[in-house]
Parts: C-alpha cells; sequence; structure tokens
C-alpha cells in the first residue's frame, strides 16, 4: 500500500482511505455483514485510515467500525487510524437541525464517540460544518484541549475556508482539511487548496466519485430508494443528471482506451492531484473496494491528464453539490 502524510503535522496513512458512511445511512439500505466484509478487506489490503462521522446512522456507523475492528487480526487492527466529524444535530426522525461547536459539546460528542468506537483516542477530530453560533477558535481550543489529554491524536477540519482554516491553524496545529474534491467538484483548487499548502495542511477529499454519479455505474434509469440522499442532490435530478452522465460517457472514452475502469480514472485523477491529497473512497462492498484499489496502479502522463481535463472542464457539473439549505452550512462555499 502506499502511503501519503496528511499534512506537516498530521499522520501517515494510506493513499486512499475508506469512508464509511454509506454503510449506515444516506445512500439507502446497506448489508452489515458485507461492510464489514468490505472494512477487514480494506484493512487487509493496507488501507489504514477508516472516516466516519458520530451522526451517521445516530451512532450506528461507529459501532459498526468498533464490531470489524474487533472482529479483525490484531496487526490491521493496531494499524487502523480512525477520523471522526462531529458536531451534527439530529432528530428522532432523522433530520438535521444544525451543528453544535460549543466546547463543552464538543468533549461530549467525544465522549460518546470514544465509547462506541471502544476505543481510548480518536485519530483525528473535526467539526462536520462550522457552528455559525461558536467562532471557530473556540472548537479547535477544545479539541486542543482532548489532544492534551491524550483523547485525540490530530485536529481536522471540515467543509471550511480559506479565511476560517487561517483562524484554525492560529490556534493549534491541524492536520487536514476533509473537503469534496473531484473532476466536477473542483472549488478548493481557487484559494483553499493554495492556502492549505500554504499552512501545511493536507486534505482528505471525499465525494472523489460524486456518490457514485462519475463511478461509471450510475445509469439514468437508475430507481433510488426514499431514504437515498441523492435523490434529494441537484446533480441526480432530470436535465442536470443527463448533462452530468454525458460527462462520464466522455471520461469512459479514455478510461477504455487506457484498459481501467471509469471510477479507477477518476479516483487515479484526485491522486495526481498533489502527495497532499488522500482521496476517501466510500465503497459499501467487496468488489466496489477492489476496483478504486486498482486506481493506485493507474498512472495519468501528461497526455492523460489533458485528455481528462478535456473531457471534463472544470466547472462542467451541472447542478450543486448539495441542495441549498445544506449548501447555506458550508463554510467553503462562502
Amino acid at each position: 500500500m502506499q502511503t501519503r502524510t496528511l499534512g506537516t503535522n498530521g499522520p501517515q496513512t494510506s493513499a486512499l482511505g475508506l469512508g464509511c458512511m454509506g454503510m449506515s445511512a444516506l445512500y439507502g439500505d446497506s448489508d452489515r455483514s458485507e461492510s464489514i466484509a468490505t472494512i477487514h478487506a480494506a484493512l487487509d489490503a493496507g488501507v489504514t485510515l477508516l472516516d466516519t462521522g458520530d451522526f451517521y446512522g445516530m451512532g450506528h456507523n461507529e459501532l459498526l467500525i468498533n464490531e470489524a475492528l474487533r472482529t479483525a487480526p490484531a496487526a490491521a487492527r493496531e494499524r487502523a487510524q480512525i477520523s471522526v466529524k462531529f458536531g451534527a444535530l439530529r432528530t428522532v426522525e432523522g433530520g438535521f437541525t444544525g451543528y453544535d461547536g460549543r466546547p463543552d459539546a464538543v468533549k461530549n460528542f467525544a465522549a460518546y464517540s470514544l465509547q462506541r468506537l471502544g476505543t481510548d483516542h480518536i485519530d483525528i477530530y473535526r467539526i462536520a460544518r462550522i457552528d455559525p453560533d461558536v467562532p471557530i477558535e473556540e472548537t479547535v481550543g477544545a479539541i486542543a484541549e482532548l489532544v492534551d489529554a491524550g483523547h485525540v491524536r490530530h485536529i481536522g477540519l471540515s467543509e471550511v475556508g480559506a479565511e476560517s482554516l487561517r483562524r484554525a491553524a492560529a490556534i493549534a496545529p491541524i492536520s487536514d482539511l476533509q473537503i469534496e474534491y473531484s473532476l466536477i467538484s473542483r472549488g478548493i483548487e481557487d484559494a483553499i487548496l493554495p492556502t492549505a499548502r500554504e499552512l501545511g495542511i493536507g486534505i482528505t477529499a471525499y465525494g472523489v466519485l460524486s456518490r457514485g454519479l462519475i463511478s461509471g455505474h450510475f445509469s439514468r434509469d437508475r430507481k433510488l430508494a426514499a431514504n437515498d440522499f441523492r435523490g434529494m442532490s441537484p446533480r441526480f435530478q432530470g436535465e442536470n443528471l443527463a448533462r452530468n452522465l454525458d460527462l462520464v460517457e466522455a471520461l469512459r472514452k479514455i478510461a477504455e482506451q487506457k484498459g481501467v475502469s471509469v471510477a479507477q480514472t477518476a479516483i487515479a485523477w484526485v491522486l495526481s492531484r498533489g502527495e497532499d491529497i488522500v482521496p476517501l473512497v466510500g465503497a459499501r462492498r467487496r468488489d466496489r473496494l477492489a476496483e478504486a484499489l486498482g486506481a493506485l496502479d493507474v498512472t495519468l502522463d501528461a497526455d492523460d491528464l489533458a485528455a481528462v481535463e478535456r473531457a471534463v472542464p472544470a466547472d462542467a457539473a451541472a447542478g450543486d453539490r448539495y441542495p441549498a439549505d445544506q449548501m447555506a452550512h458550508l463554510d467553503s462555499e462562502h
């Protein structure tokens, strides 16, 4: 397994991380035994970074990771690094009502996560979205206290803009910024990515396949379950979906010429953007994981990269990456 280091102050991790959210929520029903088998397969392949959130399935995802690690070989279990997002407030019905970044809340969330995960520390801890009512300095300061106490190893951030990145980094060392980055989500390239690099902060890129949209496996006639987030996502709606899948077909031609899959090409493109970027792949099944891991063997030369840029130009995607109410919570978009 290739490795990368998350920023100046962060840990060394596998070059690809496993995003576990879909095993518990937001993409329709999932298979618990297959989810655990997929985590085991990732660990066996040398993947060390497991990404979760305490609000994914209201704790379900952390308990799932706990079970997977308890039943994994000891050596693989010891290599695992868990990245946790916190702060989202949920309703019994599964709705989202905001974010809580108060210092006391930060420590409360961490206490519950440690219990559910069955670990004595969290490798990387980050608020999922900035709480607009709490200065980022206070939230990061609370995580820094958890670091001092030994409960957290590294401080991360999620979906913050360049200004907030600077403010947070002035309070404590930041290992990485988790943010959406893919061929069709390139907004970080203008200001956020240069700022992160200036500050020595790594990037963990989620949505590298844009929730399956650019995986090569999504079709125009696919019916989504009622509990699938993509049913509300602008990029999966009507004409937007048709236009975005046209981009995928253009990418498929390049992939076929190289003898690799569309998904592998899209992941390899993110990997090519810099050694300070670790893509998170949201595989829920072992076959999808195996395909994603194959991207590590794909080399895109200058001609390949130019062809990809022609096939999928920056800003070519149709539709925002989240519904309007969720876009409003993204400090990275302001």
